[in-house]
């Protein structure tokens, strides 16, 4: 015979309720208790059932999660760290890739996610109507992509630090000729791109550098795109000295380059990304580190709190830590080079 949530209730000596509380990880059930809940329904072989708690909740135990490129680095390091948090909790994603304009229009337009999730995790930037089809869903919403805006919790990083701090180091190292290789042809609405180019002018500006449009290339946030940028920097009729790619894929792409030219870097041109993918250290990249799998794992834990903890308030924007790590890829200019 099957074990139900009352045989556990009566032999851990609590109320079935209790015991729904603590399998859940709900707020209200000492650590003890809950610990002694675990282990007896573990000894009787008790599961629970999701249709039971589903409907005594009123929840589907679904969160739906809607990416723009879902075979991009940083948007499937995210999704891999939200998903370890819900499935954890006991919960289901529901996957939406909006990776062209028509499938995105569709979406917002059907809505397919109402009545079918409990929650929404937005690796895109909505627009207006966006953002207000999905507060129409009366869910709890998040998004690591972007500031802050009505209805979300946001958790991400300082882009403009991040980017004065990168160039700047190659200010601060002698370098005067400072390209960069952005993503403007990224996801749409992304403001990332147009937050971190603004941080570089900004630099060069207040480094009193000229800026020169040549020095600036689309690499589309991939390693084939940062390659052809690369190039397209390297036929300037003046070069870089130094570059500051957005993105450490953008970066790699822009090593390959430099070394198919027969370029050594850093002696002849440095480069700095930004993101710390798990292959920067591998390659010795100089980048700036940002958490990508612990904004995806908060903004995860986030939600699941607003659904355990409605009364409780929904946080507004959370800014993780961001740290510039010097490694190989960057060094001072040679004096014969171009300045």
């Amino acid at each position: 015979m099957s074990v139900s949530i009352t045989d556990v209730a009566r032999a851990a000596g609590v109320s079935a309720s209790t015991v729904s509380r603590a399998l859940r990880g709900q707020p209200g059930v000492s650590g003890e208790v809950a610990a002694q809940i675990t282990a007896v329904a573990a000894q009787l072989g008790y599961t629970a059932s999701r249709s039971a708690s589903s409907l005594a909740s009123g929840r589907t135990f679904t969160i739906g999660v809607v990416v723009p490129y879902v075979g991009r680095w940083f948007f499937g390091t995210v999704l891999d760290a939200a998903e370890h948090v819900f499935s954890a909790a006991g919960y289901d994603v529901l996957l939406y890739n909006l990776g062209s304009p028509e499938t995105r229009k569709r979406f917002f337009t059907k809505m397919p996610v109402r009545k079918r999730v409990d929650a929404v995790l937005s690796l895109l930037i909505p627009d207006e109507e966006e953002s207000a089809a999905l507060r129409s869903l009366g869910v709890p919403l998040a998004t690591t992509v972007g500031g802050a805006r009505p209805g979300f919790t946001v958790v991400g990083i300082d882009d403009r630090a991040g980017t004065e701090s990168a160039v700047r180091h190659l200010v601060n190292l002698g370098h005067r000729r400072i390209g960069m290789i952005s993503g403007s042809s990224g996801p749409q609405h992304w403001t990332t791109p147009i937050t971190r180019r603004q941080a570089y002018l900004d630099v060069l500006a207040d480094a009193g550098i000229a800026h020169d449009p040549a020095l600036e290339a689309d690499g589309d946030y991939t390693v084939e795109g940062g390659e052809r940028a690369m190039t397209e920097l390297l036929a300037a009729s003046r070069p870089p000295t130094a570059v500051f790619a957005q993105s450490d894929e953008m970066a790699m792409g822009a090593l390959r380059a430099l070394r198919r030219h027969r370029l050594t870097v850093p002696d002849d041109v440095s480069v700095v990304g930004f993101d710390d993918h798990e292959l920067a250290d591998v390659v010795g990249l100089t980048t700036v580190a940002q958490p990508v799998a612990g904004q995806g794992a908060e903004a995860a834990r986030l939600l699941l709190r607003q659904l355990d903890e409605p009364d409780a308030g929904q946080p507004g924007h959370v800014q993780m830590p961001i740290r510039l790590v010097l490694r190989e890829t960057t060094a001072p200019p040679r004096p014969r080079g171009p300045q």
